[in-house]
């Protein structure tokens, strides 16, 4: 059978399933069940439809694992094979999207600029969700660019974060005793997945504070440019407030270019927006 010939919903159903089996590393009936509120014979049926007809070599059943892994022959057919699919999935999830997200519609009339994805071997990204979901420590090796080096590190992971461009992970470093973030294409190896920690999200004091963080238009443009910035953010009373964790303050001002160090005098035009409760997150423990 020919791609052609599938329906809309099948094909979603199809690249759900590649999605799965490629970044987690097991696939169950319940993940086309839970995703498309179908039963599980129709998954059951979805699933071994995929093997017959479109991937006979690349996936087989493991009695232990209860589901199905990808062989070394597996291919994406129905998906990309890039990280990026994975990991916007798990956002979109969590933010409860729409399933039709899965379809990447294109239009003549729109364009989308694609930022270059970072390479992320699948096999790490399933050992850290793995131990994110279960509170493990991990033995992982990861490139500094400070010491230019591989070094060996024990981190345990709970969160995966998306700063707009790469992605990075959220975890308690034993060797620095403190919760970090770590660029998730910088990880080397196969994570080996060791014991439980006691160091789980609930222990990132950072991560479970929420700040406010207030911006305004740069007080060194000209008045009729503030008030047009003001209204591409729809400001009120010249100003932009909202909440973020405390780790994350940084990434959302550096995705909206705005100046929080006094860069803003020099080149206004390059850094429209400004940080106007810097001193006030400072004292709340954002760097």
């Amino acid at each position: 059978m020919k791609k052609s010939d599938l329906t809309w919903d099948q094909t979603l159903r199809f690249r759900l399933l590649e999605i799965v089996l490629q970044w987690e590393g097991r696939l169950t009936t319940n993940h086309l069940c839970s995703a498309f509120e179908i039963g599980r014979q129709q998954a059951s049926k979805d699933i071994n439809r995929y093997i017959k007809e479109f991937s006979p070599d690349g996936l087989e059943y493991d009695r232990q694992l209860k589901g199905y892994k990808p062989t070394k022959r597996f291919v994406p057919q129905f998906s990309q094979g890039t990280v990026n699919e994975y990991l916007h999935l798990l956002h979109q999830d969590k933010a409860q999207t729409s399933m039709l997200s899965l379809m990447d519609l294109r239009y003549g009339h729109t364009e989308v600029l694609d930022v270059p994805p970072r390479h992320v071997d699948p096999q790490i990204v399933r050992g850290l969700v793995q131990a994110a979901r279960n509170q493990l420590r991990v033995d992982v090796e990861y490139a500094s660019l400070s010491s230019e080096r591989e070094l060996g590190r024990n981190i345990v992971p709970h969160s995966l974060i998306y700063d707009g461009i790469r992605w990075h992970v959220r975890a308690y470093c034993e060797e620095k005793k403190d919760y970090l973030d770590f660029v998730m294409s910088r990880f080397r190896g196969v994570p080996d997945l060791l014991d439980a920690s006691e160091h789980g999200r609930e222990q990132d004091s950072k991560w479970n504070t929420e700040v406010e963080v207030v911006i305004i238009p740069n007080p060194c443009l000209t008045p009729g440019q503030q008030a047009i910035i003001a209204q591409d953010y729809a400001m009120q009373e010249g100003q932009l407030r909202f909440t973020r964790r405390l780790p994350l303050v940084h990434y959302a001002l550096d995705r909206m270019q705005v100046s929080y160090d006094g860069q803003h005098a020099d080149r206004p035009l390059l850094y429209p927006l400004v940080l106007a409760n810097r001193s006030a997150l400072i004292a709340q423990g954002c760097t």
